[in-house]
């Protein structure tokens, strides 16, 4: 929600979306600043307890923002208030995805991601048309309505705490590499797609007004994907990034309507499966107590990734952006093929992965 509500916002105070733009970025930068600090003092705290704070900071935070702009504030301090969200929700991706770990059985734990990154695909879908009916009532009402959902989620946090190890336990870095390229090679390609929709139709002789057509496209074969992986569980990462070397070269190749879609539909469907993968084989490596800081870095490595390529789609030939997201993938492939190191364990990731999901199916 926030992006349209941003600009919606400073478009009606200002007059100028611009600044909704600069918002938007700030309220970015601040997030992936937060995100590993912030991790780490869940870890301690505790998730529960420390995401009840954050969430309450988030909500007084947006409403803050809210009233301030209703009240004629300028610019900067716009963008200083926009800070305090911004850090406060960096923490909130890794908070809840070490939450999850405790509150479903661990042979749920891999449906319970793939339903996560579906019900994503749908907020990010849903949040922007919620944006569009409120500020039909007012430009505040979409961040009032923000600011309410932090303050329901504080409420909805689970209140059961378990007991935290208080040794700090070495993170196992290097055989978390390959699974932290896995986000960054989904934040890569995706961005791509997601930032530049517009250019690809019109690439295709096609109006600005089909451009939703390939964003609802992509959301929808995530959704699938997601949900046929929750349901089935079949396929291991390397078959995923194999899906996201095509479909990334259809986009690129400019074949017409069918590459384009095509290509679309590749990268969706494979986006939801890899993103379990890869979070569950990182919690498998990260010692309890450090949970949400390593959750923090992955989601922090995964929008590195989605703003280098959206700054690919500024400074890159089109036909050329999607490239670099494929050869990420290809490079990933081989990574997780080969050994950490000369005499080291071999990451054997499709097997492991088709180990955890035959021990879900087996007790479904």
């Amino acid at each position: 929600m926030a992006p349209l509500a941003f600009t919606s916002l400073t478009t009606a105070v200002t007059g100028s979306y611009r600044l909704g733009g600069v918002l938007m970025a700030v309220y970015a930068v601040a997030e992936m600043a937060g995100a590993v600090p912030v991790g780490r003092v869940l870890d301690r705290v505790g998730a529960a307890r420390g995401l009840r704070v954050l969430l309450v900071l988030v909500a007084a935070g947006t409403a803050g923002l809210a009233l301030a702009a209703a009240s004629g504030a300028s610019g900067p301090v716009l963008l200083a208030l926009v800070v305090l969200p911004g850090l406060a929700g960096g923490g909130l991706s890794g908070g809840f995805r070490s939450l999850l770990a405790t509150v479903v059985r661990p042979d749920q734990l891999t449906r319970a991601i793939a339903v996560d990154a579906m019900l994503l695909d749908g907020v990010l879908v849903a949040g922007p048309l919620l944006v569009g009916a409120l500020v039909l009532t007012g430009p505040l009402a979409p961040l009032f309505a923000m600011a309410a959902a932090g303050a329901g989620a504080a409420v909805l946090v689970p209140k059961r705490t378990a007991d935290r190890a208080t040794t700090r336990v070495k993170v196992p870095l290097v055989a978390c590499l390959p699974w932290l390229a896995c986000q960054f090679t989904v934040g890569l390609l995706l961005s791509t797609i997601e930032v530049a929709p517009l250019p690809l139709v019109q690439c295709l002789g096609a109006p600005a007004a089909a451009a939703p057509v390939v964003v609802a496209v992509l959301c929808g074969a995530s959704i699938a994907g997601s949900a046929v992986y929750a349901w089935r569980g079949r396929g291991g990462p390397r078959l995923f990034l194999t899906a996201f070397v095509a479909g990334g070269a259809l986009v690129a190749a400019n074949l017409g309507w069918a590459g384009l879609i095509t290509g679309v539909v590749l990268v969706g469907a494979a986006t939801g499966p890899l993103v379990t993968i890869a979070s569950v084989r990182i919690q498998r490596l990260l010692p309890e107590n450090r949970r949400s800081e390593g959750f923090s870095v992955s989601f922090t490595v995964q929008s590195c990734g989605y703003g280098l390529g959206s700054l690919a789609i500024g400074v890159l030939p089109l036909w050329l952006a999607p490239l670099p997201g494929v050869a990420a993938a290809a490079i990933t492939i081989g990574w997780l093929r080969n050994p950490f190191r000369p005499g080291g364990r071999r990451c054997d990731a499709d097997a492991e992965s088709r180990a955890t999901i035959g021990t879900a199916s087996a007790t479904s």
